[in-house]
């Protein structure tokens, strides 16, 4: 008669079962990317097992792969889309999409539980992100925590709201055809976003056609139906929006959206402007979410 398994016995029958298939998918993940070929293969089964290593360790130690290879397969293995920088074609301000395992990333991490726990909560899913001067970073800021929401599976849209200087299109090498002026101008029958790959969850509607009349574009009913119209689609809406010191276009964006992160820049912004741009905003009625200081 056979003895039976203890509940232990089996959790590391259970555990080590799942280590196998790991390293299995690893292997395969890295073996179609064209990184190891069969014969590879079994070059690093034999030292992983000889120096009980893991298998990344393994064909890494051989010099089959780099440190970048096996976290991209260990990315499309979790499900954690990213872009290897010599790959990317993006700006390197978006870090987050580039070097998603970088201490700016990781900072800003900590910036996306806030809201979560702070803003996105109780049926919220639309926030502004501003700054007092263009060069304090508020569209490096939008652009990254998109990619850290959609990372996370989350349904996110990225608005470019500055139509003065749009930023967005050229942060993701996007065309600035048709967008969110043309909308507000009724020259475009529907919405039409840009996806972004990898990272599925992610869409981007550009700023437009550059227009003569920003601040009245905003203010007209149509943004606010457009919003509660992106709100049904989407789990988060991250708006980019014009410095303060350049229009009083922030506003009408916060006015409409009730809730700004601030962006400054470490050795850039000055209090004074960032007072400032703090009462203008809760005069709209809207409340200050937080800020995020930008290096």
């Amino acid at each position: 008669m056979n003895s039976p398994i203890s509940p232990s016995a089996q959790s590391s029958i259970v555990e080590a079962a799942a280590t196998i298939r790991a390293e299995a998918n690893i292997g395969k993940l890295l073996q179609d990317a064209g990184k190891l070929k069969p014969q590879d293969m079994e070059r690093v089964l034999a030292l992983q097992q000889k120096e009980n290593l893991r298998f990344g360790e393994a064909a890494q130690k051989l010099g089959l792969v780099t440190e970048d290879d096996i976290r991209l397969a260990l990315s499309q293995q979790f499900e954690y889309p990213y872009i290897p920088a010599a790959e990317a074609g993006l700006n390197p301000e978006l870090f987050a999409a580039t070097a998603p395992y970088g201490k700016q990333a990781e900072a800003l991490r900590s910036v996306r539980s806030e809201l979560l726990l702070r803003w996105f909560k109780d049926g919220r899913k639309t926030l502004a992100i501003g700054s007092a001067r263009a060069d304090e970073g508020a569209s490096t800021l939008a652009a990254n925590l998109a990619v850290l929401f959609a990372q996370m599976g989350r349904k996110v849209l990225l608005v470019d709201a500055n139509m003065r200087t749009p930023r967005q299109q050229g942060i993701f090498k996007l065309d600035n055809s048709m967008g969110l002026s043309d909308i507000l101008a009724e020259r475009v029958p529907s919405v039409q976003v840009r996806g972004v790959k990898p990272f599925n969850t992610l869409n981007i509607l550009p700023a437009g056609s550059p227009p003569p009349n920003p601040a009245e574009l905003l203010a007209r009913p149509a943004f606010g139906a457009l919003l509660a119209g992106l709100e049904t689609s989407y789990d988060i809406v991250l708006i980019d929006t014009a410095p303060s010191q350049a229009a009083s276009d922030f506003q009408l964006v916060a006015a409409r959206v009730g809730g700004v992160l601030l962006a400054s820049r470490r050795n850039v912004s000055r209090l004074t402007p960032l007072i400032e741009l703090k009462d203008k905003i809760v005069m709209t009625g809207a409340q200050v979410v937080g800020a995020v200081v930008m290096d």
